[in-house]
């Protein structure tokens, strides 16, 4: 099964302050073990908000909101996609990920939808089609 691993934004994350070489040593030992073990298929760091932008959609109407945004505990910094066996493994992992602060943080964990859980809907036509994406992008459509 595949996982997202979320890393929720900090005040100081949001600043834009950049992680400690200890941090870093930590996050790029981390992400060896991940690798080495086949669980990590990708994962990055996000600038903050101020650098991005939002599309709200309402109807037909799309409008763009520029960064920053205010609420940081929904706002992320991090993400991986992880191929694990269960929710269990990946929690073992999430357990070990270093912690930059030392303090309070958050990980969220949510499975990816697979081709399988879309039932009937998602007819042979458009399995194939997912297929090809999948294909062409690495298998990560």
């Amino acid at each position: 099964m595949r996982v997202m691993v979320l890393i929720k934004a900090t005040e100081q994350s949001e600043a834009g302050e950049m992680p400690s070489q200890e941090l870093l040593e930590q996050m790029t030992a981390f992400n060896e073990e991940l690798v080495n073990a086949g669980v990590m298929l990708a994962g990055e760091g996000l600038q903050p908000s101020s650098r991005g932008a939002r599309v709200e959609f309402s109807g037909s109407e799309r409008k763009v909101i520029d960064g920053p945004f205010t609420e940081t505990k929904e706002l992320l910094a991090g993400y991986w996609l992880w191929q694990v066996k269960s929710m269990d493994e990946a929690l073992e992992w999430a357990k070990r990920i270093p912690n930059p602060t030392g303090e309070h943080g958050v990980v969220e964990i949510r499975p990816v939808f697979e081709a399988d859980d879309f039932g009937d809907e998602l007819t042979p036509e458009l399995r194939e089609r997912e297929a090809h994406l999948r294909a062409q992008t690495g298998g990560s459509a």
